[in-house]
């Protein structure tokens, strides 16, 4: 799954810096997660670093984005041979 920003973010600017794939930027309200580039942290970390740093808890799992460990492993390899 990709993750998901929800509006209980106050914008304090500690997620996007930590994402390896640079699927964090500032929305127009909050900050907000492209799916297509967000791999969970698979392929750099066990966890999702936007998760760990958040102070607010506001980043779940998108249920909209269900992708499986493996799924997001090849998409992690995608933006690797982007690169």
């Amino acid at each position: 799954m990709a993750l998901i920003i929800t509006d209980e973010c106050i914008n304090c600017d500690v997620c996007e810096p930590e994402c390896p794939n640079d699927a964090i930027s500032p929305g127009d309200e909050i900050y907000v997660i492209d799916p297509d580039r967000c791999t969970e942290c698979v392929g750099h970390y066990d966890e999702p670093q936007c998760v760990a740093v958040c102070p607010v808890d506001c980043i779940p799992k998108d249920p909209e984005r269900v992708e499986s460990k493996a799924e997001l492993q090849l998409k992690y390899e995608a933006l690797m041979a982007q690169s």
